[in-house]
């Protein structure tokens, strides 16, 4: 009993000292709280950051995480110093977004020199990469294009060096989102993901505001090299451009009669589309040219086309139609749109 009085008599002139400390305490903020050199202040500055997944990509305090282009989910340090990579659309997106590089490739013919890569070491061009060269710029990371056999086929070299590997799937808008949002992610550049993804999609949503609803317009997409002519849906890079624009591509319902692997005269005549839109792909544009006149335009019929004869047969430039529009991709769908509705985007 004597005790439990003791113990209520000190917490009595506990609460009485409390009461008069804090009587006589200045306010909160007419005191510079003093800072002890290795005292933690500030514990939420000290928590870890919750993961951010956007496009695809998880955004972690020190590494960032995606599914790449072989559906292989991959976990990459953050700030990578001794970057290569071995496709030049891609090149331009990673320079873009805040990102150095060491090993790059010889730019393909009518492509431009990308700014900032000119100290680079060559590694090889498009189709013939040196995995040795690669190798003795020491990488601590490789880009490459999950897309092309030959050079899925040199991952296993690069991941018996240590060498982490990020393999890229881009054919559309959607694929240039994932891409920048993992790139900026991996330099640190969170501002040029709003100028360099965000606000070109708000560019692209003010133009696909301004086109009409209705379907009205057959587009043929034509696909030309020196040694073929080809057709491409929908499901392409320029094809996902014409369908949100609108219109309907006579490949995607043909039947295989207009593919990557056919091209049926007697489809295009009785689709008569009335725009045709040719990609060309190569390095001699005057064989790239004979070969279109060979397979399409020495056809009797093909001058009795609404496209042809209302000059809507439109060769696309290569720069922005065959390699990838990247931060111009609302350049691209603009120049499509005036062309398609000329009356909307004078």
């Amino acid at each position: 009993m004597k005790m439990k009085k003791l113990v209520l008599l000190l917490l009595s002139l506990v609460l009485v000292m409390g009461v008069f400390t804090a009587c006589s305490s200045p306010k909160v903020e007419d005191v510079d709280t003093p800072v002890i050199e290795g005292e933690d202040n500030n514990q939420a500055d000290n928590e870890t950051a919750e993961p951010v997944a956007e496009y695809g990509v998880t955004i972690n305090e020190d590494t960032v995480s995606f599914v790449d282009g072989r559906g292989q989910e991959v976990t990459i340090d953050k700030n990578p110093q001794r970057v290569v990579v071995l496709y030049n659309s891609f090149l331009e997106v990673w320079m873009a977004n805040g990102g150095s590089v060491v090993g790059k490739l010889e730019p393909s013919v009518g492509q431009e020199e990308i700014q900032g890569v000119e100290d680079a070491e060559i590694i090889g061009k498009l189709g013939a990469i040196s995995v040795e060269k690669v190798i003795s710029v020491e990488p601590d990371l490789i880009i490459l294009n999950s897309t092309q056999k030959s050079q899925l086929e040199l991952i296993p070299a690069f991941e018996e060096n240590n060498i982490p590997v990020i393999g890229i799937d881009y054919v559309g808008l959607d694929d240039y989102l994932t891409m920048t949002r993992l790139f900026t992610a991996l330099n640190g550049r969170e501002d040029l993901f709003k100028s360099n993804a965000l606000d070109v999609v708000e560019e692209i949503d003010d133009i696909l505001a301004t086109i009409p609803e209705e379907k009205e317009h057959k587009v043929l997409l034509i696909m030309a090299s020196a040694k073929s002519v080809t057709a491409r849906d929908s499901t392409s890079y320029v094809g996902m451009m014409l369908e949100d624009l609108n219109t309907i591509n006579i490949a995607d319902e043909s039947g295989g009669a207009l593919s990557s692997q056919n091209f049926s005269m007697e489809k295009i005549l009785e689709e008569d589309p009335d725009f045709i839109f040719v990609q060309t792909t190569g390095s001699d544009m005057d064989a790239t040219l004979d070969r279109l006149k060979e397979d399409a335009e020495s056809n009797p019929a093909w001058a009795s086309l609404s496209a042809v004869q209302n000059d809507r047969y439109i060769i696309l430039p290569k720069d922005m139609y065959m390699f990838k529009a990247n931060q111009r991709y609302a350049e691209a769908y603009e120049n499509l749109a005036e062309i398609i509705y000329p009356e909307l985007f004078q």
